[in-house]
């Protein structure tokens, strides 16, 4: 019986994360609009965009210092999480009528996300042990993008003007709360110790080199993901002068379909042949497409998607590899906090100005500043597997 819930909870958890996660990126999908509603700068688009990822971080940080998805039902934590996150996604539409109060309320929209993407992890890792928890960690990790991508298929699909995106976005974020709250359960691999307050177990994990290099590589991925996903559609337009609609079509294919095929790739790949491995061939393809974006920079259509379709589902493939490794050697009484402190440093990372730098040398160029991430990232899981081999001889 338990067999068979878990493959159910499972698809409940990947369903929230694709509905709740499709706020993330609701406003970076209207962003062209807003340009011409509030007539505001490129700095200004770059902060819009940035100040989910500021919010995500600072709620992370404050989960984790009050171990939040130890210490209380994590479902309840998620549930919570994103209603909040849709009052403030509604907030835009109907409360902000320019730049300064749309900031603050996706600050908030990331801030209350924190509390929906890591207690998954820590939910979806409660129903599988170590044979199964990297595929089943992929699903969760391909449930994400698919909803971080749902706001440019919105767009893609159909005229509804900006304020209409946000709301459907809302909407579906309540749906989230929702499901979470009356169907998510914790699974057996839960840890029943009674976690007490340990704030400094987010820093305390670093003194351990399996996490730390689990880390260390997750760090490293972090640095290219959330700016490729962000910016993808503005390297598009500029790379092929095409529409609003075609753009919000591709980038949908190249973060969401592709993403899926990754995520899932990477999971069987973290099952079959190890952590370190799986994710550092994900790091090396994800890299590799980083630094040939410059040549394919304006080529025909049939090159240019087959670059975006490789590296959308290289930079995503990773994730869910990252996390299961980090839940396998982590305290396993902080595994919610352990999970929660990842991704606070991961997303601190993410904020960068990739479009300043494509005002001063263009887009062709401007993925380049990308290209460390995945390198530092790969050095680190060639690291990991060597520790592992180590101890896999000596036990």
């Amino acid at each position: 019986m338990a067999s068979e819930n878990r493959y159910v909870q499972l698809g409940l958890i990947a369903a929230v994360q694709v509905l709740a996660m499709s706020m993330w990126f609701s406003a970076s999908a209207v962003v062209p609009a807003l340009r011409g509603a509030w007539d505001i700068s490129d700095m200004q688009a770059v902060w819009l965009t940035a100040s989910v990822q500021v919010g995500f971080v600072v709620g992370a940080v404050v989960s984790a210092a009050l171990n939040l998805p130890d210490r209380f039902p994590p479902q309840l934590v998620a549930a919570c999480s994103a209603l909040g996150a849709a009052a403030a996604t509604v907030s835009v539409p109907l409360f902000a009528d320019g730049f300064g109060p749309a900031v603050l309320c996706r600050l908030c929209t990331g801030f209350f996300l924190a509390g929906v993407y890591p207690v998954g992890m820590k939910l979806m890792a409660s129903w599988f042990g170590a044979a199964g928890r990297g595929l089943a960690l992929g699903v969760l990790i391909g449930a994400l993008t698919v909803g971080s991508a749902l706001p440019h298929l919105i767009k893609g699909l159909g005229s509804l003007p900006w304020q209409g995106v946000l709301v459907t976005a809302a909407a579906i974020g309540v749906g989230a709360a929702v499901l979470v709250a009356t169907l998510v359960r914790p699974g057996p691999h839960l840890s029943r110790g009674g976690a007490q307050h340990r704030p400094r177990y987010a820093l305390e994990m670093f003194r351990e080199r399996g996490p730390r290099l689990a880390n260390l590589g997750y760090f490293g991925h972090m640095w290219e993901l959330y700016a490729l996903w962000t910016w993808l559609p503005a390297f598009v337009t500029a790379s092929t002068a095409s529409g609003d609609a075609t753009v919000g079509l591709v980038s949908f294919v190249a973060i969401g379909i592709a993403g899926v095929v990754g995520c899932l790739l990477g999971g069987w790949g973290a099952d079959r042949f190890g952590r370190a491995p799986a994710a550092g061939v994900a790091l090396v393809v994800s890299g590799a497409c980083c630094l040939l974006s410059p040549l394919l920079f304006g080529a025909p259509w049939p090159l240019l998607m087959v670059l975006l379709v490789v590296w959308g589902a290289a930079v995503i493939a990773d994730s869910g590899v990252f996390s299961t490794a980090l839940s396998e050697v982590a305290d396993s009484r902080y595994i919610g906090t352990a999970l929660t402190a990842q991704t606070a440093i991961g997303f601190l990372l993410t904020i960068n100005f990739v479009p300043v730098l494509a005002a001063l040398v263009g887009w062709r160029y401007a993925f380049l500043v990308l290209a460390p991430g995945p390198i530092l990232g790969a050095l680190a899981m060639r690291a990991l597997g060597g520790r592992t081999a180590r101890r896999a001889r000596t036990s």
